[in-house]
């Protein structure tokens, strides 16, 4: 089940300080380099070759620059949905399951879940971080449910995972897409997958879709009980390349 994209809603631009960032300063090297290159194809000395090589060097390192936060774009606009669609399509939903998308953000997994919870409910929790999310909101994540059609079986809350405000047991499957890298510790990120373990219910399965952590999260996973762990490859339809990791409980 592919979910087609509704031109209202917009999911967030990833790291989008990084973005703006690259470009601007991609942009500077490319146009430094470019001037070098003229300034060297007019002068005639021991140091032209040099100049000449390090004008290259400049161009190189700026359209790397510049092409780096084309690819965040691309990943945060396109390969997010494919992932999206790919890690729910796994799960197979019955459509009557409690969902969690931790460090749900302007909801891509919250609302992919929800509409295929006729009889169920998506749970979101976030801190709203504006440096891995631009524009990122409790609000704006409400608005992209609503526009969406699914308001009715979405609620978000303002959290932290490392300390889920909810019951034990009370989830059928817990998902996050790129959160748990973000903090920073290692026993940050084994807090808030014990804590994602904890609120599953017995038989509960967990799937996240990460690009850093991807060996420490699965240890934790199996340190914490998680039975039948496993970890895909890597996709480089995105960037940073995405693996998921699954488990049950």
């Amino acid at each position: 089940m592919t979910q087609k994209r509704n031109p209202k809603v917009h999911y967030g631009q990833d790291v989008p300080g990084m973005v703006r960032d690259n470009l601007i300063i991609g942009g500077i090297l490319v146009a430094q380099g470019i001037f070098q290159r003229m300034w060297a194809s007019k002068r005639q000395s021991p140091t032209t070759p040099l100049v000449a090589s390090l004008a290259n060097v400049t161009i190189l390192t700026g359209g790397l620059s510049v092409l780096e936060s084309l690819a965040i774009m691309w990943s945060s606009r396109v390969a997010k949905l494919w992932e999206r669609d790919s890690l729910l399509n796994k799960l197979l939903l019955q459509g009557h399951e409690r969902v969690l998308d931790v460090g749900c953000g302007h909801g891509l997994l919250l609302i992919g879940a929800a509409k295929r919870l006729p009889r169920g409910r998506a749970v979101g929790i976030d801190l709203w971080s504006q440096v891995d999310q631009g524009k990122n909101s409790r609000a704006a994540t409400l608005m992209n449910a609503q526009a969406e059609g699914v308001a009715d079986r979405v609620e978000v809350h303002d959290g932290d995972m490392r300390k889920l405000p909810f019951a034990h047991a009370s989830f059928d499957v817990v998902v996050a897409s790129l959160s748990v890298h973000n903090i920073e510790s290692p026993q940050g990120r084994h807090q808030a997958l014990q804590e994602m373990v904890r609120v599953l219910k017995p038989g509960g399965r967990v799937a996240l879709i990460e690009i850093f952590h991807v060996r420490e999260i699965t240890e934790d996973l199996r340190q914490s009980g998680m039975q039948d762990v496993r970890v895909s490859g890597p996709r480089f339809w995105h960037y940073p390349p995405a693996r998921t990791v699954t488990g049950r409980k």
